[in-house]
Formats: structure tokens, C-alpha cells, sequence
């Protein structure tokens, strides 16, 4: 479970980013944090795994309190948060089985990992996720020979292999096409179910967040103003989160989305 308990982020510019953000997240359950640029959403998942310090509060995940580590201990504890992000962090030069092996850096020696020599578990096991997402037959290809779809299941595979508790993903759909986008979404909430992961998934747009998340997060200048089912982002809420529009267009689309989806799984069984 990963606990948030009265988190503030305030940068030396003096911009509060976060304000006395408390939530919880269960093991198993995928949260979609939504809002207007600027809500929070990239700075509230850079807090939780301290790529940003938060100012004030204190994070957990399970057992283990997150803000009071030291360097040696939170790199440890990083093994438990994959991450994927939204420019897909890749190394270009590297191939495709080198930057999903780049995930168990964090388990391995010095020397193994300058010379990027990891155990036959390892590499057995990145293949097996190359399979799974669709990849097997471009594990040796460079990463800048990839689409931005491809590259993105690479990243979700680096995450993947470190054998995280919780996912912290940072709009994964920001740079794709609409069909992608789906593509995408789906493959990480399969995923989840089949592992029990819980995830954090900063995302712009509000149809995926409807469509694939169990749980929706607004937040507003850094404070929760939504939490709650999909279901319950009506038009009056999506407006108190974003501002005025032409919310209803968008809840018809999104149930048109639905429809057409369980239609296409209905159909692959």
C-alpha cells in the first residue's frame, strides 16, 4: 500500500506545487490522476519515488517511509516503484533487450554493470516481457529504430523487470496517436491485474482516465478537489477540476469508447 500523509511541495521560486495532499492506494488498484497543467500530477509522482523532495509530509510504501531515506537506502527502495515516463527515457544508442535489462541495474554489481553482464534469469525473463507486449522479434534493434508506441512498451518492460510493488506512470500516452494511446492504456491495466500492481497514472486526458482506470484523482493547484469511481466525473465535477467546457460531448464519447471496446473484446474471445 503506498500512503501519502499530508504532502506539500513548495519550490524555491515559491510556487506551492502540492498542499497537504493525503490519499491512500491499495495494492492491486490502478489510480488515474487528473487536472489542469500545473495541478500537481508530475510533481505528486516525483515526490513518491523522490526524483523531487517534498517540502512537508511524510510517504509510505507498505511498511518502509519513503521521505526519511538516506541515498544507499532509497536507491533500494526505488526498486520497489518502476517507473514510465512520458518521453520513454530510452537509451537510443542501446537496443531494445539492452534498455529493458537497464531495469536490473539496480540488482547487480559495479562491474556487471558497466559491462552490462546480467544473469541468464534476467535476460530470459526480459524476453519473456518482450513477448508478452508484442516486442520479442525487435529485442535487437536499436531503440532510435522504434515508434513512440514501441518505445513505450520497451519502457514499460524496463519497469516491468525491476519487480516493483507500484508503478508511477507519467503520461504515457501524451506523445501517441488516439489508437496508441488506447493500446497503451489497456496493456498497463492488463498488466497490473495480472501482477497486483498498484499504478499511478498522470494523464491528460479525461476519456482514457474514464475508460481504464478504477480510480480518478483531480487535483487543483495541488489539492484533491475528486476521489472517486469514473463514474462520478460529471460534467459539475470535471468542471470544478478544469474550468468551464462542453463536458457532456466528451461523457458521450467516452461511453461511444466503451461500448466499441467491450465490443472489440468480445470479439478477440
Amino acid at each position: 500500500m503506498l500512503r501519502l500523509e499530508n504532502l506539500s511541495k513548495r519550490y524555491k521560486t515559491g510556487d506551492l506545487a502540492l498542499k497537504n495532499v493525503s490519499l491512500e492506494i491499495p495494492d492491486g488498484q490502478l489510480v488515474a490522476l487528473i487536472g489542469p497543467s500545473g495541478a500537481g500530477k508530475s510533481t505528486l509522482i516525483r515526490c513518491v519515488n523522490r526524483l523531487v523532495d517534498a517540502t512537508e509530509g511524510k510517504i509510505h510504501l507498505g511498511d518502509r517511509e519513503i521521505t526519511g531515506l538516506s541515498m544507499a537506502e532509497l536507491r533500494r527502495a526505488r526498486r520497489r516503484m518502476g517507473m514510465i515516463f512520458q518521453e520513454y527515457a530510452l537509451v537510443e544508442r542501446l537496443t531494445v533487450m539492452e534498455n529493458v535489462l537497464s531495469g536490473r541495474l539496480g540488482y547487480v554489481n559495479f562491474w556487471q554493470s558497466l559491462f552490462r553482464k546480467f544473469p541468464k534469469e534476467n535476460v530470459r525473463e526480459a524476453y519473456r516481457l518482450l513477448d508478452r507486449v508484442g516486442l520479442m522479434h525487435m529485442a535487437d534493434k536499436r531503440a532510435d529504430e522504434l515508434s513512440g508506441g514501441q518505445r513505450q512498451r520497451v519502457g514499460i518492460c524496463r519497469a516491468l523487470i525491476q519487480h516493483p510493488e507500484l508503478l508511477l506512470v507519467d503520461e504515457p500516452t501524451a506523445s501517441l496517436d488516439p489508437k496508441t494511446s488506447r493500446q497503451i492504456m489497456r496493456l498497463i491495466r492488463e498488466l497490473c491485474e495480472e501482477r497486483g500492481l498498484a499504478a499511478i497514472i498522470n494523464i491528460h486526458d479525461v476519456a482514457l482516465a474514464r475508460m481504464f482506470s478504477e480510480r480518478v484523482i483531480g487535483l487543483k493547484l495541488g489539492e484533491i478537489v475528486y476521489d472517486g469511481s469514473p463514474d462520478g466525473l460529471t460534467p459539475d465535477v470535471l468542471t470544478e477540476i478544469y474550468g468551464e467546457e462542453d463536458w457532456e460531448a466528451t461523457i458521450e464519447k467516452v461511453e461511444d469508447d466503451d461500448e466499441s471496446e467491450a465490443s472489440d473484446d468480445g470479439r478477440a474471445a
